[in-house]
């Protein structure tokens, strides 16, 4: 047992000596799975339903069930990181292999949709008049609005690093404030994509150029959206004094998926704005 006290104590774990036989994380009995389960069905139904012309209530109910478990379920994780310090070096290891097969798993959901925007653009077919973009069809003007937002992602991305840097270095402050000009950063695009949109020359259903254009843009949207409330959670732990210069994962998964975002948008820029609009035929 003295053997395993002293792994545990040298391979970075925070309990008490004795009181932890491994250095790996057992949850407590936990409601949220299946909670959770629970929850996204409902969402999904409401969201069907809504698609057939009701269920409004049903899909709002949805929605406030999901968010109410994600709530409660990351409350839960961010007491275990703080309070019960269950989260060892070895867990650490293992919550950085799930961040990185969820941010693969969403490159795999955006090529998806640049797949679809290649296929129609570089293949134009009857439908589009075997042109690209379609005749009728007025592109969004790359170096207006898009240009605008691409500017304040990169900007975004140096902040955030900037947060990070600070964290390391233990300068909570200088952290916080840099993470709070990220997520105004982040409001700031999601006001201007919004303004974009309601005047865009066309809607979500005009065809295979407005529904690829939206399915691609859009869910990048969200992802920011979801991407500044992850940002704003981590500034309000900054504040309370949550991560140390040597354990702020929770702050670096969400550094990693606000630069993933930065990245999908130049690509976005590139081929859906720019080269999207400029004419290209392929037929």
């Amino acid at each position: 047992m003295s053997d395993i006290t002293a792994h545990n104590h040298t391979s970075g774990s925070e309990y008490e000596l004795g009181t932890q036989p491994h250095p790996y994380h057992l949850i407590n009995p936990s409601p949220w799975p299946l909670l959770g389960s629970f929850a996204a069905g409902l969402l999904a139904t409401g969201g069907v339903v809504y698609m057939h012309g009701g269920g409004t209530l049903l899909l709002i109910l949805g929605v406030l069930a999901v968010l109410g478990v994600m709530f409660g379920w990351w409350r839960d994780i961010i007491r275990e990181s703080v309070q019960e310090k269950a989260h060892t070096a070895i867990v650490k290891l293992g919550l950085r292999y799930g961040m990185m097969l969820f941010i693969a798993s969403e490159v795999m959901f955006f090529a998806a949709f640049f797949w679809a925007f290649f296929d129609a653009s570089l293949f134009p077919k009857e439908a589009t008049g075997f042109q690209w973009p379609p005749q009728g069809v007025e592109p969004v003007d790359a170096f207006d609005l898009p240009l605008l937002m691409t500017l304040i992602l990169l900007l975004s991305g140096c902040t955030v690093t900037w947060a990070h840097h600070a964290l390391r270095e233990g300068h909570t402050q200088d952290a916080a404030k840099a993470l709070a000009i990220t997520v105004g950063l982040g409001v700031v695009f999601s006001i201007i994509q919004g303004y974009e949109y309601h005047h865009a020359s066309f809607g979500f259903t005009d065809g295979i150029f407005s529904s690829t254009f939206y399915m691609a843009t859009g869910f990048h949207g969200f992802h920011v959206m979801v991407g500044t409330i992850f940002l704003a959670v981590c500034w309000w732990r900054t504040v309370k004094g949550h991560f140390t210069p040597n354990s702020h994962f929770g702050f670096e998964a969400a550094a990693w998926y606000w630069h993933f975002v930065d990245v999908v948008w130049l690509f976005l820029f590139i081929s859906i704005y720019w080269w999207g609009s400029i004419g290209h035929t392929a037929a």
